[in-house]
C-alpha cells in the first residue's frame, strides 16, 4: 500500500486528491492546522464508513511555517509520494497580506524539500505551481517555456517555489516535480473565489436570498478547468520516472463577464439586473490573460481537460442551487442584514 502525504488537505485539491488516492489503494495522510472550529468539511465524507477510508485516512496537526515539526511529521511517516498543495491562495488577499503569503506560499516549499532531503527520504514530491506565474503573459498561449513575470505577491510566491523544486530536483536528485495549473473550479471551491462568489450568489439570488452581486473586473480572461480532472493530472505527474514540470490547463480562455452572463442565464435570469462594480475586488496590478498549452501532458501523460467552460458553469450553480436549497443555509442567510 502506497503512503501519501498531503498539505492542503481540507482544500479543493486537496479534498478531490484524497478521494482519488483513497480509491487507488493509498493510505493518506493530510496535515491541518488546529483551529478553534471545524474545518474538514471538504473531507468529512471520507470518514462515513470506516471500513472503507476511515483506517487509511490520518491528519495530523502541523504548519507551514513549522519546519521542525514538517521534518518531525517526515521522519514518522516516510511518505512514498507528497503533494504539496497548501498555501495561501487568493490572489487578490496576497496584496493585503504580502509578507505572510511569501512565507506559506513561497517559503514553506523550501522547509517542505529540505525537510525531504534532511530525513533521507526518497520521497516522491509535487509542487501545486500556478498560471498567476505567468501573470502580464509573455506569449499566447503560455507553455512550460513562457518566461514568468508576476503580478501579484502570490504570483511572486509561486515562482520561488516553482524554481525551488527544480533546484532541489536538479541539486540534490529528488524526484519533485511540478504542475503549472490553471485556474480549475469546482462545487468545493472556496466562497471568495470569484467563480464560487459568482455560482453562490446566482443561487441565492434565484432563491430569494440576495439582491445583489458586487465584482471587480468582468474583462479579466481565464482558461477554466474542473479541478477532480486536475488532480487525476497531479497524480500522473508523480508517476513518471523522473521529475519534469506540466502545464495542466484547458485551451481555452473566457473572461469573468461569460462566466456571470452564463451562470445567471442558466437559471433564466439576466446578469446586469443584479451585478454592480466595485473597486475594492480590483487588483493593484491586474493580469488580463491566461490561456495555457497542455500538449506536452496530453502527449507524455495522456491527460487532457474534458468539462469544458459552460459544463463547468452548471456544475457550480446547480450545486449552488441544491445547497443553498436546503433549509438550513435559508434559515442561516436570511438572517442576515
Amino acid at each position: 500500500m502506497k503512503k501519501a502525504l498531503i498539505t492542503g488537505i481540507t482544500g479543493q485539491d486537496g479534498s478531490y486528491l484524497a478521494d482519488l488516492l483513497l480509491e487507488k489503494g493509498y493510505e493518506v495522510h493530510g496535515i491541518i492546522r488546529r483551529a478553534s472550529t471545524f474545518n474538514t468539511s471538504r473531507i468529512d465524507h471520507l470518514y462515513a464508513d470506516p471500513h472503507v477510508n476511515g483506517v487509511r485516512m490520518f491528519l495530523h496537526y502541523g504548519d507551514l511555517s513549522d519546519s521542525v515539526n514538517l521534518v518531525k511529521l517526515l521522519y514518522k511517516l516516510k511518505p512514498d509520494e507528497i503533494y504539496h498543495l497548501g498555501a495561501q491562495s487568493h490572489v487578490r488577499v496576497s496584496f493585503d497580506i504580502p509578507e505572510y503569503t511569501s512565507d506559506v506560499t513561497g517559503v514553506a516549499t523550501i522547509r517542505i524539500l529540505e525537510a525531504i532531503r534532511e530525513a533521507g527520504l526518497r520521497s516522491r514530491f509535487f509542487q501545486a505551481s500556478s498560471s498567476e506565474m505567468f501573470g502580464k503573459a509573455q506569449e499566447v498561449p503560455q507553455s512550460e517555456k513562457t518566461p514568468f513575470w508576476p503580478r501579484s505577491p502570490y504570483g511572486v510566491a509561486k515562482v520561488f517555489s516553482y524554481w525551488a523544486t527544480i533546484n532541489y530536483r536538479e541539486s540534490y536528485g529528488l524526484h519533485a516535480s511540478n504542475g503549472i495549473m490553471f485556474n480549475h473550479e469546482s462545487p468545493r471551491r472556496g466562497e471568495t473565489f470569484v467563480t464560487r462568489k459568482i455560482s453562490r450568489a446566482v443561487a441565492a439570488i434565484k432563491l430569494g436570498l440576495q439582491k445583489e452581486l458586487f465584482l471587480g473586473n468582468l474583462d479579466a480572461k481565464r482558461d477554466w478547468g474542473y479541478a477532480p480532472e486536475y488532480v487525476e493530472g497531479v497524480w500522473r505527474i508523480l508517476q513518471l520516472h523522473e521529475g519534469e514540470d506540466f502545464v495542466l490547463a484547458t485551451g481555452e480562455t473566457h473572461t469573468v463577464r461569460e462566466f456571470v452572463e452564463a451562470a445567471f442565464a442558466h437559471v433564466d435570469l439576466d446578469w446586469k439586473q443584479f451585478v454592480k462594480h466595485d473597486p475594492r475586488y480590483e487588483r493593484p496590478a491586474e493580469v488580463d490573460l491566461l490561456l495555457g498549452d497542455a500538449s506536452k501532458a496530453k502527449k507524455i501523460l495522456g491527460w487532457e481537460a474534458k468539462v469544458r467552460f459552460h459544463e463547468l458553469v452548471r456544475i457550480m450553480v446547480d450545486a449552488d442551487m441544491k445547497l443553498l436549497s436546503r433549509e438550513t443555509p435559508r434559515e442561516h442567510l436570511g438572517k442576515l442584514p
